[in-house]
């Protein structure tokens, strides 16, 4: 994180300073967790991006005398500048810090009743697909109530006493990442029990690629809910927009939804994320390459969990041997890994450039070189895909060109209904 304090700018803080009040003389200034820098003569001016978040100015007053549902984990962050004034220009320090949100809203004072939980869990520890259990958090003491396994959707039961739900978690931009489907189903509960909805925005940092084919109805899945391409290019703000404004939701209901914007982004820029978003996320590589090794899961293939490469490498015992190899072994996040304690070979992607669109040459690559086809592919395939013509047309040997060719349309219908929803240009 860079910070630039000159002349200038300490004048504008203790400005600020002056004509602010604060508890005990701690005043807070939304900061951001990445900066876009440009340079202009000599002076060098960092622009920061303030996620949804940080914009805690904006939905403060919303929230006042109000009883407040939390959905988060651990990428549900604040970013602040902490100044802590003395009353003495010369002693006032400002130190960079970054919080919990549901620790930061307690501290301001906000009414919050109970933490809702995705996959992975509230502090984001937990195996992909893991069985959470509701509990309480050991710091706040709040209830928190899962929104995985056999309960993905709120009951009418456990909303009572809330006025308003806060949405913020950090998506990837892929489909199949269940956050955005987490959100769907806040989302009807909200509307089903007349709760008002605040989604923190965050950027995407895969917000400039759209891509891959369009999911067909029934393949709809919790890997899956909507009539989108694997790889949507929108924000999980603007996504929640497309889902009301769609009416996506059971009976075309639509919710009270409010989205708290970004500040100073656009989905042009590079956005590296402050915290891991799951446990097998652990880097901007793993997140860029994630949609597209990703549909390894639906075949025999390993990605890497039970290494520190996960989303990075690919490879199986079933694959040449050639000089890359990994064994995954049990570790944090990937308890019982595919091939625990096997050889498998395969590919190393960490150093690879950044990839713009979703890449099919690997999987395309890794089928046409194992050593039995026929147990290749398995039925998550189809969930993760949206459809069964991409398998099928891996299995035909039709060429990446040509499998691209088949997406354009739905791609562009796609695209053209998204512009309705977006705010970042």
């Amino acid at each position: 994180m860079k910070y630039i304090i000159n002349t200038f700018l300490i004048g504008i803080i203790f400005l600020f300073i002056s004509t602010s009040c604060g508890i005990n003389n701690k005043i807070f200034v939304s900061s951001s967790s990445k900066t876009n820098e440009v340079s202009t003569n000599s002076n060098k001016i960092v622009e920061a991006i303030k996620t949804g978040a940080d914009n805690f100015n904006v939905y403060f007053p919303l929230l006042k005398n109000k009883k407040v549902g939390v959905v988060t984990n651990q990428t549900g962050i604040v970013s602040k500048l902490k100044i802590n004034a003395t009353g003495d220009p010369k002693n006032t320090t400002i130190t960079p810090i970054k919080e919990s949100l549901v620790d930061f809203l307690i501290e301001e004072n906000i009414n919050v009743q109970k933490i809702f939980a995705p996959e992975h869990g509230f502090r984001g520890t937990a195996d992909a697909g893991e069985h959470i259990v509701d509990g309480k958090d050991t710091k706040t003491g709040l209830p928190i109530i899962s929104l995985y396994g056999n309960n993905k959707k709120p009951k009418p039961e456990q909303l009572i006493g809330i006025d308003v739900m806060i949405f913020d978690l950090q998506d990837v931009g892929a489909r199949f990442y269940t956050y955005i489907s987490s959100l769907h189903y806040i989302m009807e509960a909200c509307a089903e029990n007349n709760i008002e909805l605040m989604i923190l925005d965050r950027p995407n940092p895969n917000g400039t690629i759209v891509d891959g084919p369009i999911l067909e109805k029934e393949f709809t899945s919790f890997v899956g809910m909507h009539s989108i391409p694997l790889l949507h290019g929108m924000t999980i703000g603007e996504y929640g927009r497309m889902i009301n404004g769609e009416k996506w939701l059971k009976n075309g209901i639509q919710c009270n939804l409010k989205v708290i914007h970004c500040v100073d982004y656009n989905r042009e820029m590079n956005y590296s994320l402050p915290v891991k978003p799951s446990p097998n996320l652990p880097n901007d590589q793993s997140i860029n390459l994630y949609a597209s090794l990703c549909l390894f899961e639906g075949t025999n293939v390993s990605v890497g969990r039970g290494t520190e490469m996960q989303f990075q490498i690919y490879g199986s015992p079933f694959l040449p041997k050639n000089d890359f190899s990994f064994t995954p072994i049990s570790n944090f996040g990937a308890k019982d890994p595919v091939y625990k304690n096997q050889l498998c070979f395969g590919e190393n992607l960490t150093s690879i450039p950044k990839v713009n669109q979703l890449e099919l040459k690997w999987l395309i690559k890794a089928y046409n070189s194992t050593s039995d086809k026929s147990k290749f592919f398995n039925d998550f395939f189809t969930k993760l895909a949206g459809t069964k013509r991409l398998q099928q047309q891996i299995v035909d040997g039709v060429s990446e060109t040509k499998i691209r060719k088949s997406w354009e349309k739905g791609l562009n219908d796609f695209k053209e209904m998204r512009k309705k929803y977006l705010i970042y240009n």
